[in-house]
């Protein structure tokens, strides 16, 4: 079910996105519509972390080398 919106926007935007709707061939109600729905969407599909999940987030230094820790460890296996 379609319902009327009114919003009051800056003039030279409505002209850019008229402009931008009409090269891509598609209404202005249809593009807001679009990038109202991908917002929401977005929120929607951000998924729920575990606490033990959050509570490892950051453990890990973001310069850890695990190649060349595990060719230390590889090599003091075989020594």
């Amino acid at each position: 079910m379609n319902t009327k919106l009114t919003l009051n926007l800056d003039k030279a935007i409505i002209d850019e996105a008229k402009s931008y709707a009409k090269n891509h061939q598609v209404s202005l109600s249809k593009l807001i519509e679009n990038y109202l729905n991908s917002l929401t969407r977005e929120t929607k599909k951000q998924p729920s972390v575990s606490s033990l999940v959050d509570s490892l987030t950051g453990i890990i230094p973001n310069d850890y080398d695990e190649k060349k820790d595990y060719r230390n460890y590889i090599d003091k296996k075989y020594q």
